[in-house]
């Protein structure tokens, strides 16, 4: 392999990167309400991580969290994906 592939594989390995974190970030703006601006979402995920540190042991059973990532989640700063 010449040192041009090297280059090109970075440069694709990077955009594949770029892409998953895109794909994320979608993906969050997904599960938002639909017209929310961004003080919008920084108050609905300040609130729903709220919420998430309040459930009960069989609430986090049901959606499939353990606490320790409940907490996680739910410590987060709003700004923060």
């Amino acid at each position: 392999m010449n040192g041009l592939s090297d280059v090109r594989l970075t440069l694709r390995s990077q955009e594949l990167a770029a892409g998953q974190e895109n794909g994320a970030r979608e993906a969050v703006m997904r599960n938002a309400p639909s017209g929310l601006n961004r003080w919008g979402l920084f108050w609905h995920r300040l609130h729903t991580r709220k919420a998430l540190l309040e459930l009960t042991p069989e609430q986090l059973k049901d959606i499939g969290l353990s606490r320790a990532q409940a907490r996680e989640e739910g410590l987060k700063p709003f700004w923060r994906i």
